[in-house]
């Protein structure tokens, strides 16, 4: 009997994208399909020593006969769980119990034969001349979706037949508007509109209520910005194109190798860029506009050097010229670094910047340091070098402005891209009209990856920003508490919830405050009870 492999090797090329993987026994069969949000974490959290002490008696069986794993990475997690559903209707394998009694995913159909069309859910498609959107895996996301079409396009979306009486005169919760004031005519229009919403054609009013939630945020009314920030989400994840998985269509395993030489090949690169850092701007209010640079080192993340930045120089909601400022600290702080390491190498006074950091980079020097017992320690520094490509979130006006800072700096021959995101459209600086790269390519695969990982750090940086806000505004409403003692508080504290688990006595020690205000300081957060209430 053979031995069963050791697949823990294998898991370390995982990445950390959503998608699905098959489980396949000695003989090939797939006995296993199952989704992830995170390949590497999720599959290789089957091969923990401690897993098959705590697992339950299918799952112990399952990985008594595994012998081999594929993998198949999707760009979103609803996609994961729409080709999950795919795989098991057609290996119909063993040990999965979920998607096999053919459980289908919701639809939206628009009867346009009826004379008063409604949106309505369904899981069957018929070939009924009817019109039909999805499928779509958040049901949750879509009854928001349709419950937002109410209200923007006047439509019904539940019930059969010629609307009632009721439904013609009354503005009613379904449609907050009377439709025995306009056609049949012209509320077939609405539907027209509602269609091409759910299409995808939805830019206009998602820009509306972003908007919305800004303003909101900046007037403080939290809970408002936070119902439109869920809001536009659900929006988002309902109008998104989704792909339809066939057999011989499914989505390839990464290859970061593979998708760095179609990189280089797409932008017409000399060589593979080994080093890309990508640049990202969030500002969803005035308060806090902050930016993140990640770095993928050889196709991969390099989190060691991530960069979070909060933009000092810009008033008010300027994408332009938060990413000039980015942009600009970002690649003087490293022109500065290489010229405190190598104070004499002016002397090469023909070169360029990105020459000189090209040569300096094997030539870091020498440094020694003594331990504690005073001995002599060889101390290495990570070499000062500039990226083989420089990658903007946005299109051609932040390219401008990043562009005219490198030129600023005299780094103008660095390689650099924009990539705007609604329609994956890549701006180069020496070319007028944007490049688009198949779905399918390796190389816009990779860009999605780095832009993609950029967005998510300035949007948590951003988030963390804010909370940290919106918990120091509680103080704002306790009594007693002016704005310098608010100051003073939060200096000798340094948080509202270190504050919270604080003595009377400490606090009562912060100059300003006594102990009667102490008291009254502890007993009004105590009440307030945290600040999950006003978190955005």
């Amino acid at each position: 009997m053979s031995t069963q492999p050791d697949l823990s090797s294998k898991v370390h090329d995982l990445p950390h994208k959503p998608g699905v993987y098959l489980m396949r026994d000695r003989l090939n069969r797939v006995i296993y399909v199952g989704k992830a949000r995170d390949l590497r974490k999720r599959v290789g959290s089957y091969f923990l020593p401690s897993k098959a002490g705590t697992a339950d008696l299918k799952t112990r069986a399952m990985l008594d006969s595994v012998w081999d794993f594929e993998f198949h990475t999707v760009r979103t997690e609803p996609e994961a769980l729409l080709l999950e559903g795919r795989l098991i209707k057609e290996y119909r394998p063993r040990y999965n119990i979920s998607f096999r009694d053919d459980k289908r995913f919701l639809l939206v159909k628009a009867d346009m034969a009826d004379e008063w069309p409604r949106f309505r859910l369904t899981r069957f498609k018929k070939d009924d001349q009817a019109r039909y959107f999805g499928p779509f895996a958040h049901s949750g996301a879509l009854r928001q979706t349709l419950a937002f079409m109410r209200k923007r396009f006047g439509v019904l979306t539940f019930g059969r037949g010629v609307p009632t009486e009721r439904e013609l005169k009354s503005s009613t919760y379904q449609v907050p508007m009377k439709l025995a004031e306009i056609t049949a005519e012209q509320y077939r229009e609405r539907v027209e509109a509602g269609c091409e919403f759910l299409a995808g054609k939805s830019r206009e009013a998602l820009d509306a209520l972003e908007v919305e939630m800004r303003e909101a945020a900046k007037e403080l009314n939290f809970e408002r910005a936070a119902q439109l920030r869920d809001m536009v989400e659900d929006l988002k994840r309902t109008t998104k194109p989704m792909r339809r998985f066939t057999r011989h269509t499914l989505p390839s395993a990464i290859d970061p190798a593979a998708d760095l030489r179609a990189l280089r090949d797409a932008l017409g690169l000399k060589d593979a860029p080994a080093v890309m850092e990508c640049f990202d701007i969030s500002n969803i209010s005035t308060t806090h506009i902050v930016a993140s640079m990640v770095a993928f080192k050889d196709g991969v993340p390099d989190r060691s050097n991530y960069r979070r930045y909060r933009v000092k120089t810009v008033e008010g909601q300027n994408d332009f010229a938060s990413m000039a400022e980015v942009i600009r600290r970002r690649y003087s702080r490293i022109l500065l670094e290489a010229r405190e390491r190598h104070p004499d190498a002016g002397e090469y006074s023909q070169e360029t910047p990105a020459e000189a950091l090209a040569r300096l980079a094997g030539e870091e020097p020498d440094v020694v340091t003594l331990d504690e017992n005073g001995n002599e320690v060889p101390r290495s520094f990570a070499p000062v070098r500039l990226p083989d490509l420089v990658i903007v979130d946005g299109g051609k006006g932040q390219l401008s402005a990043a562009c005219k800072e490198l030129q600023r700096l005299g780094l103008h021959e660095l390689p650099i891209i924009g990539l705007a995101k609604e329609f994956e459209e890549i701006y180069r600086p020496a070319s007028p009209a944007p490049l688009q790269l198949p779905e399918d390519s390796g190389a816009l695969r990779l860009l999605q990856r780095i832009r993609d990982e950029a967005h998510r750090v300035a949007n948590s940086y951003h988030q963390l920003l804010m909370k940290k806000r919106v918990a120091e505004s509680i103080l704002d409403d306790c009594p007693g508490v002016s704005q310098a003692r608010k100051q003073a508080l939060l200096r000798r504290f340094g948080s509202v919830e270190r504050l919270r688990k604080a003595t009377v006595e400490e606090v009562a020690e912060v100059p300003g405050i006594g102990e009667r205000l102490a008291e009254g300081i502890l007993a009004f957060l105590r009440e307030r009870g945290g600040v999950r209430n006003y978190e955005l």
